[in-house]
């Protein structure tokens, strides 16, 4: 998956919760002072370029629709986090967790029981 820059995921953002939109739409989610909508067009295009947003013509427009789920850029971001940060390991970031106590011994076991009612249905 294509890497996004800080401004193309922040455009991403708002067009994750607009869904189908213009860069007008996206424009009029900042505050003022707005960033000028040949900026936001822009993002748009190199959005689409790395295959994040897909379009219809739509009167004398564009209509963007995301092609990537939110979802799915997450947990690709989180594969490079933990990549860089916990040296390949998802284990080592539970234990970063557990260490933290962002996660309890208790959440562990009530997921494990969890997978197990999944796995056994």
């Amino acid at each position: 998956m294509n890497k996004l820059t800080a401004k193309e995921e922040e455009v991403m953002e708002h067009i994750w919760e607009l869904g189908p939109c213009a860069p007008k739409d996206v424009q009029a989610l900042y505050p003022e002072p707005r960033p000028h909508i040949n900026t936001i067009a822009t993002i748009f295009q190199s959005l689409e370029r790395k295959k994040f947003l897909t379009h219809r013509s739509e009167g004398r427009g564009y209509i963007y629709e995301p092609a990537i789920k939110k979802e799915d850029y997450g947990r690709s971001k989180l594969g490079v986090f933990v990549d860089h940060y916990f040296k390949h390991s998802y284990i080592k970031l539970v234990e970063t967790l557990v260490q933290d106590e962002k996660v309890t011994e208790q959440d562990l076991l009530d997921y494990l029981q969890e997978l197990r009612n999944t796995n056994g249905k």
